[in-house]
């Protein structure tokens, strides 16, 4: 009798927020937004594709930074449709089962993302502190395991996200503040107690992305104690390059995680256009920036893109 009360105080659909105060300026901001869409899909697309079709990249650093794209690209296409109906469209309402799958995929890749930086940082120690072993510790066998071991942690910790919302009344507001679904916004507009979904949130945090911040963290100490002790300057100025991609993805991927996390903690007097800002920067940002990252560094993807240029150019001449 309880869930089918809670089920009559359920709004159909939630309203989406876009960028408060630039409604106007909507029609000109779809394009750029469009643009990072296809930088995202496109870059990803690349990484995945070079990957498979280069041998030479058929090693465990690249296995992680093919299911790093793969989270990525799943973190684009979640936010997506959302998102471009707010600002192509104009388009602003969600279902409210709609809203519970957003949510529940956003911090699904999220968290995949999280758990892959962590293999990435292991990758790096084992590449740096027993080179001549590190193909037989990290073989295809156990770059798989650790890949089904990241998923199905994401999948396992945020599955019941979408049941503990469902079973919240709402009947007040239904205006959410984002231009996507996340827990903690939907969460807020909840007419009962939230004390079960908010200590269930802060232990699938400190599950998922503390105890993977404080293993990159723990991981880098080694790293560096590792490379401290190599003879030759030269030496250690090889071992940091080797770091210096995935030291970048990870500020990426933290800062504006973390900047959004404070910000929904502590930054309730600020403005919602910043509220707005961050949570856009905290989604958008990795998935555009960590293909161009690893393009810079890695010759074989530079070398896919311009073959795809060229192709393009015969083909439009032609």
């Amino acid at each position: 009798m309880a869930d089918h009360n809670h089920s009559q105080f359920q709004h159909p659909y939630f309203v989406l927020t876009g960028i408060p105060g630039l409604e106007q300026k909507y029609y000109w901001m779809a394009f750029p937004l469009g643009a990072i869409y296809v930088i995202a899909l496109f870059g990803n697309g690349i990484i995945i594709s070079t990957i498979k079709s280069e041998s030479s990249l058929h090693i465990p650093m690249y296995y992680f930074l093919c299911m790093l794209a793969f989270a990525d690209m799943g973190l684009t296409l979640c936010t997506l449709p959302s998102m471009l109906g707010i600002f192509w469209f104009n388009y602003k309402f969600i279902t409210f089962d709609g809203c519970l799958v957003q949510m529940y995929f956003i911090h699904t890749f999220s968290a995949i993302e999280s758990g892959v930086l962590v293999a990435m940082a292991i990758d790096r120690v084992i590449a740096i502190w027993s080179p001549l072993r590190y193909g037989t510790i990290l073989t295809n066998g156990v770059v798989c395991k650790i890949g089904i071991l990241i998923l199905s942690r994401a999948v396992c910790v945020v599955f019941p996200v979408p049941f503990l919302i469902k079973r919240l009344p709402f009947y007040h507001s239904n205006i959410l503040s984002h231009s996507f679904c996340l827990h903690q916004d939907v969460m807020r507009l909840a007419c009962a107690s939230t004390r079960v979904n908010s200590l269930y949130g802060l232990i699938a945090v400190i599950f998922t992305k503390g105890s993977d911040s404080l293993s990159i963290l723990f991981s880098y100490v080694f790293i560096l104690r590792t490379v401290m002790a190599i003879a030759s300057g030269e030496g250690r100025l090889k071992a940091l390059n080797t770091c210096v991609s995935h030291i970048c993805a990870v500020l990426i991927f933290y800062v504006p995680l973390i900047g959004v996390s404070v910000i929904h903690r502590f930054g309730k007097h600020l403005s919602p256009l910043t509220h707005a800002l961050m949570a856009n920067a905290y989604l958008l940002v990795p998935p555009v920036l960590n293909p161009i990252v690893y393009t810079v560094k890695t010759k074989e993807i530079r070398k896919k893109i311009v073959q795809i240029f060229v192709r393009t150019k015969i083909t439009t001449e032609g």
